[in-house]
């Protein structure tokens, strides 16, 4: 368990952000709840197959707490030195508050030599959610995450491919799915 002690602009009390293994946590229907509230169903993998994941050596499975308060969750994958982050939320009562942020400094605290990878639906102007869409990707602009240039074909949806801590480059990222998925998956990376 890690616990990372921060402090929050603003305000001067001091928080832990505690850091558990969500396959090791008494709270996992509470992580499953912010999970499921926050992907549609047809973008989530089952619940049961993330914990199974977790238990493999480049898979990551992560809740973080502000003292008793589940704050949110990553579920992330790294190879050599890139880190894929395939599921990121924090708990929707407290998004604004910056726990959003101290969860990915904390991602990049863990994996301080790594490309940090994200994908994002794309921000089309014709999108029904296009304002959550813009907000989301200046959530992660604001936290030193950049634009590539280039998109992912994931699911059969098209994600906007976002990264921080280097260089993009598309086999690396195509080498790292291929990898991952045991040669089940060939990623289609193309310019957006």
């Amino acid at each position: 368990m890690l616990h990372v002690r921060m402090l929050f602009g603003g305000d001067d009390r001091d928080m832990d952000l505690r850091v558990e293994k969500v396959a090791n946590s008494k709270r996992k229907q509470e992580v499953k709840n912010i999970y499921t509230a926050s992907f549609p169903k047809e973008d989530r993998m089952p619940f049961g197959m993330m914990l199974m994941m977790s238990y493999l050596w480049n898979t990551e499975f992560l809740s973080f707490y502000d003292r008793d308060t589940l704050c949110g969750f990553v579920y992330m994958a790294t190879i050599r030195k890139l880190t894929f982050v395939m599921f990121f939320s924090v708990a929707e009562n407290l998004r604004s508050k910056g726990y959003g942020s101290r969860i990915l400094d904390e991602i990049q605290s863990i994996h301080a030599n790594n490309k940090i990878i994200v994908s994002i639906e794309p921000c089309n102007q014709d999108a029904d959610d296009i304002e959550q869409r813009l907000r989301r990707k200046k959530f992660y602009t604001n936290n030193g995450y950049e634009e590539t240039g280039y998109c992912i074909k994931l699911g059969g949806k098209k994600q906007e491919i976002i990264i921080k801590n280097g260089a993009f480059d598309k086999r690396e990222l195509m080498l790292f799915l291929m990898l991952y998925s045991n040669f089940t998956l060939i990623p289609k990376i193309r310019k957006c």
